[in-house]
């Protein structure tokens, strides 16, 4: 696997976050299994990083996010932020090499702005920052043992990173409102019936069945794919006379390319299409 953080071939450091592409399709992997992948500032700067990367990259598609180990994200890493050096201790947020003094700075705030799909592949708990986490993906596949856990209650805060914008869209203001304020561990498949998750699958298979989900996105056109995701960004805040609008405008600058031609030509052949993004 290919690395993120710029300064790890210095330091000699072990990256918090590590990023691998195969054909179209990137994954990106929290990389502190031994604190079930609990959040640092430095995970977060690399993290961001690597959602920017994604969105750069021409030849990706779509992205999966997923976790070292045993657990997706265990959250901020609270043993830090009680010595005073993680986030919420008082520790440094502008390590080398990055900066998170700004909302704009937020990996959470960069997924929700960028226009390529990204898969969350849940292998394990996700406990607060992760959960937001998640809901920040477009896709949420589990295995049968993940457990969802949105204690934000139980610990005298409330969910910092989307979570209080992503949750009631997904499942309904009353629905969001059991979830977090009751704080109760969720199973995978209660999680699925709220509609939080899309799948849940065998342990042994997630991974699988994430890449398979992730390469059937890949073949299809990306610059639609793109279009769909910033207009369904969009329709959280315009009007449907707006939309509609909005709607015409990239509709008619998808037909102006050559993957258009390529759908309709190979529609017509009945043949699988071969999109290259232009």
């Amino acid at each position: 696997m290919t690395t993120i953080a710029p300064d790890d071939h210095v330091s000699g450091a072990e990256p918090e976050v590590l990023y691998d592409v195969n054909g179209h399709i990137a994954t990106i992997t929290l990389n502190r299994p031994h604190r079930r992948n609990a959040i640092s500032v430095r995970m977060l700067v690399q993290l961001g990083e690597a959602f920017e990367r994604v969105n750069r990259d021409r030849g990706v598609r779509v992205a999966i996010l997923t976790g070292a180990g045993a657990g997706f994200c265990s959250g901020l890493d609270i043993k830090d932020a009680m010595a005073g050096t993680g986030i919420g201790g008082g520790g440094d947020v502008s390590p080398g090499g990055g900066s998170l003094s700004h909302t704009s700075d937020l990996p959470t705030v960069t997924l929700q702005e960028m226009d390529k799909p990204v898969i969350a592949a849940l292998n394990g708990a996700a406990a607060g920052y992760g959960f937001d986490l998640a809901l920040g993906c477009d896709l949420r596949l589990a295995a049968a043992s993940a457990r969802i856990l949105p204690g934000f209650a139980k610990r005298a805060i409330v969910p910092e990173s989307g979570g209080t914008w992503y949750l009631p869209r997904l499942v309904g203001w009353a629905k969001a409102a059991e979830i977090a304020y009751l704080g109760r561990d969720l199973t995978a498949e209660q999680a699925k019936d709220y509609g939080i998750l899309n799948e849940v699958v065998p342990d042994a298979d997630l991974m699988d069945v994430t890449r398979d989900w992730a390469g059937e996105i890949a073949g299809n056109a990306p610059l639609a794919i793109q279009a769909m995701k910033k207009l369904f960004r969009a329709g959280q805040t315009e009007d449907f006379r707006s939309h509609s609008e909005h709607v015409l405008l990239q509709l008619g600058a998808l037909m102006r390319t050559q993957d258009f031609q390529e759908g309709l030509l190979s529609f017509m052949e009945r043949r699988a299409p071969e999109f290259d993004g232009r």
